[in-house]
């Protein structure tokens, strides 16, 4: 008799097992033999080794539809069954998907749309930490999100550490409503944005309420040390050179560093320098750190973002 732990860490359970343990049963149907008890996030299965491996081949199938169709219900778990070579259903999955870096909402397929964001994906692989500087609508951010998620997601980090300067684009902070969380929030909302799309609502929340995911300020971050922590510094072009210097060495052990900006919109004062700016001229030279520049090309948005920013480009 042997013993086998399936878990479900970075699912939420009701998806995978079904409503009413629906899906559970339906595998206690096609594996009479085995004995398979799922509770919480946890499911383990008793019986005959090879009678496991074949389960295991056939869950592994299923996580992987749910990971490209954002769905799994008992048509498909047969669908999956009737194959007959779950091994085979497995390769193609990941072929299907070599590239992508997470899968979001309703089966989205996140990956990297340019070459600069390739580089981006194959850098912090070699980097611990990366520097990804161009205009607005790059995917800078977005892609160094998917890249953070994904190493959670891997168990290759703890934690996703998310921050911003609060620098005021031509709005007063003051006269926002609410406390200083709700005045806060307004300059963080890129960052919820993209992590809604690539993390269940439910899933996101215990993230947020239990620290895995932490979105802050920068000034937050002063004082501390970042240990098996992904973190992205969004917006750098508005810290000063004290907060990027403050930023990247807040970096510990088995941790990766993602800085974005755009040097072409600095809402600094005009007596401050843009600590961003001065490290393209101060870290250049290091190693383990990369600076990857975007540019017009990476354009992901409306085709009109690519003309605006060519006008801007040429009046300047």
């Amino acid at each position: 008799m042997t013993e086998s732990t399936f878990s479900l860490e970075s699912y939420s359970p009701l998806e995978i097992f079904g409503i009413n343990d629906r899906n559970i049963n339906l595998l206690r149907e096609l594996f009479p033999k085995l004995k398979i008890i799922a509770r919480d996030d946890i499911m383990r299965i008793n019986g005959d080794q090879q009678e496991i491996e074949i389960f295991s081949q056939l869950f592994t199938s299923m996580l992987m539809f749910f990971d490209n169709y954002g769905k799994l219900d008992d048509d498909d778990i047969r669908k999956l069954a009737g194959n007959g070579n779950a091994g085979e259903v497995i390769s193609t999955f990941r072929e299907a998907n070599a590239d992508v870096l997470v899968h979001g909402k309703n089966g989205m397929m996140i990956r990297a749309r340019t070459i600069n964001q390739d580089r981006m994906v194959n850098s912090i692989a070699e980097n611990d930490m990366i520097f990804a500087i161009g205009p607005a609508g790059t995917g800078k951010t977005y892609t160094a999100v998917a890249l953070a998620v994904r190493a959670l997601k891997n168990k290759e980090v703890r934690r996703i550490v998310l921050t911003r300067p609060a620098v005021e684009a031509g709005e007063n902070l003051g006269f926002l409503p609410g406390d200083l969380k709700d005045k806060l929030d307004p300059y963080l909302q890129p960052l919820y944005d993209a992590l809604r799309d690539m993390i269940p609502t439910q899933k996101l929340v215990g993230y947020l309420e239990d620290g895995t995911i932490e979105i802050a300020p920068l000034a937050f971050m002063r004082g501390r040390t970042l240990e098996n922590a992904f973190a992205i510094l969004d917006e750098a072009q508005n810290c000063t050179e004290g907060q990027l210097k403050m930023f990247v060495t807040r970096m510990g052990r088995s941790s990766k560093f993602v800085i974005t900006g755009d040097i072409t919109q600095i809402d600094l004062p005009r007596n401050q320098r843009s600590g961003l700016v001065q490290a393209t001229k101060i870290l250049k030279n290091i190693k383990g750190i990369e600076f990857i520049t975007l540019d017009i090309r990476d354009v992901v948005r409306h085709k009109l973002v690519t003309r605006i920013i060519n006008a801007y480009e040429k009046k300047e």
